[in-house]
């Protein structure tokens, strides 16, 4: 249960994803979260609902954070690396399912390393592929499309691949 105990023992808070699986974590650990201290130092609250994100997606952001307060008290600067590199070796949805969550928490260190993270995934592609990545619909003429690329063909140039795993 999240509630402070007599014994000294740190207080824990209940994260609830949004369908609907409870995680029981220490509040030091949850509070890397500048949405989940204002919550808690507001509201006083010790279960957060996190309607917007999925239980796989909160237990990877868990996992980080877990990682990060580890790693930080021991000074270990070389296998946290390592650790952010597996960490965003996923499937660009899944990272990208992590950056929205990370926005929305506001955890800001984890959200510039996703956002890295997906920048170097998309690094050399070309407009098309950037559309079908982010399955974003053009919205101009095939003849507005034909006049860009006649006028600014360096932005059509890149990798066609629509991949980035």
């Amino acid at each position: 249960m999240a509630s402070s105990s007599t014994t000294g023992e740190e207080k824990m808070l209940t994260l609830k994803s949004g369908d609907n699986e409870e995680f029981h974590l220490e509040e030091s650990l949850v509070l890397q979260s500048d949405l989940i201290k204002t919550m808690v130092k507001e509201e006083r609250v010790s279960t957060i609902p996190l309607p917007s994100i999925k239980s796989k997606t909160l237990v990877k952001i868990i996992e980080y954070l877990k990682k990060h307060a580890e790693l930080t008290a021991t000074s270990n600067k070389e296998d946290f690396k390592n650790f952010q590199k597996e960490f965003v070796n996923v499937v660009l949805e899944e990272l990208l399912d992590i950056t929205v969550a990370v926005n929305y928490l506001k955890i800001s260190g984890l959200l510039e390393f996703c956002c890295q993270a997906v920048a170097d995934r998309i690094k050399d592609k070309s407009v098309e592929a950037i559309q079908k990545i982010f399955k974003i619909e053009s919205d101009f003429t095939s003849e507005e499309v034909a006049e860009f690329k006649r006028e600014t063909p360096w932005a059509f140039e890149g990798d066609l691949d629509d991949t980035t795993n």
